[in-house]
Parts: structure tokens; C-alpha cells; sequence
């Protein structure tokens, strides 16, 4: 039982269409909540602290299932996207201003995530061939991480620093 709400993250899993993108919209006011209350290194603990609860989670409300990587599961979607927003994080910790004042960051970082995720390029594909738990969850956090690392040369781009 808390397998599976923690797999959905708290039910989100369960919204009709889209839901990896609906845990990915929630991570975001996440990440800027922890972010204000801890700043980037509690940011960076709250994602791996996911992932790996994530990882227990989706293999414990699995065990009973074939399908390991059910549609419902979107706890990966939130670690894999609060990585993507490391690089928001630490820009707004590096300037000393507040993540909101870096919206477009968080947009970008949001899309680019959506996009690695949904369309599986390269490692991304590779971890998502894994028929594990480890698997469910690597497969996402290689996308947020692709994203985090794309996020920052538009940041440089657009404001010229990170």
C-alpha cells in the first residue's frame, strides 16, 4: 500500500492522461519549495532521497505484476525532472535570487526534460530496456540529467551567466 503511493507519488500517477507529465509539472513547485527552504544541496538530497525510495517502491508495488514499469508509476518522472531543475538551483544560488526569477530556466529545463523522456534518445533508450526497478528509475534521471546539462548553455545564452 505504500509501495504504490509512493510509486504514483501521492495518486498523480493515477490522472487520466498524461501523467508522467502531471509529476512533472508537481516536481517543479517542489524543487522551488525545497530550494527555498534548504537552497541547491537540499535540492540535490531531496532527488537521489526520491530516486531511491523510487527505486524500492516501484519494485515492491510491482512484485505482483508483469509489467514492472506500469503507466501509473511516475515517481521517476519526479526525480528525473527535480535533476533537471539542479542547474535552475544552483544559477539561482549562484546569483542570489529566488528560482521563480528563473522561470524560463524551469521552462526550458521542464521541456527538455518531457522530451528526453517521451522520446528515449541514446543512454536514455539503453536504461529503459532494463526490466528492473533500477531500470524504471535510471531511465529518468539520465533524461533529467540530459536536460540539466542542456539548461545550462540556454541559461549562459539568455543571461550570460549560470
Amino acid at each position: 500500500m505504500i509501495a504504490r503511493l509512493l510509486a504514483t507519488f501521492f495518486g498523480i500517477g493515477f490522472l487520466p492522461y498524461a501523467s508522467g507529465t502531471w509529476a512533472s509539472l508537481v516536481s517543479l513547485p517542489l524543487a522551488g519549495f525545497i530550494h527555498q527552504w534548504g537552497g541547491f544541496n537540499a535540492l540535490v538530497l531531496a532527488t537521489l532521497l526520491i530516486a531511491a525510495i523510487g527505486v524500492w517502491a516501484v519494485s515492491a508495488a510491482s512484485e505482483s505484476q508483469q509489467q514492472i514499469d506500469r503507466p501509473e508509476f511516475v515517481v521517476d518522472e519526479v526525480a528525473g525532472q527535480l535533476l533537471a531543475l539542479w542547474a535552475v538551483s544552483w544559477s539561482a544560488t549562484q546569483q542570489d535570487i529566488t528560482v521563480a526569477h528563473l522561470w524560463l530556466e524551469g521552462l526550458a529545463a521542464f521541456l527538455l526534460f518531457r522530451i528526453f523522456d517521451i522520446f528515449k534518445f541514446g543512454p536514455v533508450a539503453w536504461a529503459d530496456r532494463r526490466a528492473d526497478a533500477f531500470g524504471v528509475m535510471l531511465d529518468d534521471m539520465i533524461a533529467g540529467a540530459l536536460a540539466c546539462l542542456l539548461t545550462i548553455p540556454l541559461a549562459l545564452l539568455y543571461h550570460g551567466s549560470v
